[in-house]
């Protein structure tokens, strides 16, 4: 790990000549903290400016989703980084720096803070949900039930649980028509406290991290920043912004199951991606996130609407097999 961890810190051969072709000739490059993918960030600096390098080598990943999706929330007033630079065959993207006061940090060590920081976020959805769904494929059954299916692949096996696959898929296809009724809206689908930045002088969240966006139901976004797998939502703090945002859009009954149907995919879909971070890709961290995971995704099993879905797993995945998968299969 440790050598892959140098790799990480040593920007790609082509970023000079990039940089100096967008106006960055012989800035400084630093590395800045990457997430779960292969895509790579580094701070550029050249005297008194800065920008972000994002390194999305192909063929693993693709930078236009992220650049399309960004032009197309800066259009609409949020804040998306500007985009600077773009050399599509190395996999590189320059883009406007946000800093990094990320709004996890900042509602961590100023708990009152939290509630104002939260309603932030909330009406930035709100302000999201009153446009026409962005040029992105549909949230749809079929990408659901691919989502939800990551648990059995990855989770069930690593805890030696050989599980009932098409109970499975049978229990989730009966809940997912809640979640694909209404009109549909731009889901950003990793919207949490670990991605949106508070920006210097400003009064807005900063966008990030919105590359695999798709059209689907509003509820979504508001199950990943209530039900973050990245630190803990009181329940309370939960119940008070879903408040807020019923109030203010007028949702009802139909928006309440839809939430928890897909906070139980999402949750469920969390847990196996977190166990193939560990079992394939070597990192140790994400396994020990589940149980806070499993947390809300039991809180979400028990709305009557996924009573299908509730049914499966207590019949196939017992109460001491729900928690970290290294620490389960250790035993």
């Amino acid at each position: 790990m440790e050598g892959a961890m140098a790799t990480d810190m040593i920007p790609p051969a082509a970023a000079a000549a990039f940089l100096a072709a967008n106006g960055w000739e012989g800035a400084a490059i630093l590395p800045v903290a990457g997430d779960a993918s292969f895509r790579r960030y580094f701070r550029v600096v050249d005297g008194g400016r800065s920008a972000i390098l994002m390194d999305a080598p192909p063929p693993h990943e693709d930078p236009r989703p992220f650049i399309t999706i960004a032009r197309w929330l800066v259009e609409r007033g949020f804040t998306a980084p500007a985009i600077h630079g773009v050399d599509l065959d190395q996999g590189l993207v320059l883009i406007e720096d946000f800093g990094d006061v990320r709004m996890r940090e900042t509602v961590d060590e100023a708990s009152d803070r939290e509630i104002a920081l939260y309603q932030a976020a909330i009406d930035v959805l709100i302000r999201l949900h009153q446009h026409e769904a962005g040029p992105l494929q549909p949230y749809d059954r079929t990408v659901l039930h691919r989502e939800a299916n990551l648990l059995t692949e990855w989770y069930c096996p690593a805890v030696g649980i050989d599980p009932d696959q098409s109970g499975y898929d049978a229990a989730w296809d009966s809940v997912f028509d809640a979640t694909l009724a209404g009109r549909r809206v731009t889901v950003l689908r990793d919207y949490h406290a670990e991605n949106l930045m508070l920006i210097q002088g400003s009064d807005s969240l900063g966008l990030l991290d919105f590359q695999d966006a798709l059209a689907g139901h509003p509820a979504y976004d508001l199950v990943s920043l209530l039900q973050d797998a990245r630190r803990d939502v009181d329940p309370a703090l939960e119940t008070v912004m879903l408040d807020r945002y019923k109030r203010i859009t007028g949702a009802g009954e139909d928006f309440d199951i839809a939430y928890h149907v897909l906070g139980a995919q999402r949750n469920a879909k969390i847990v196996g991606i977190f166990t193939r971070l560990w079992r394939r890709d070597g990192k140790p961290r994400y396994p020990t996130l589940c149980p806070r995971v499993w947390r809300y995704l039991e809180h979400d099993l028990a709305h009557p609407a996924l009573a299908p879905v509730k049914a499966w797993f207590d019949a196939n995945i017992p109460a001491d097999l729900r928690g970290d998968p290294m620490v389960i299969s250790a035993r």
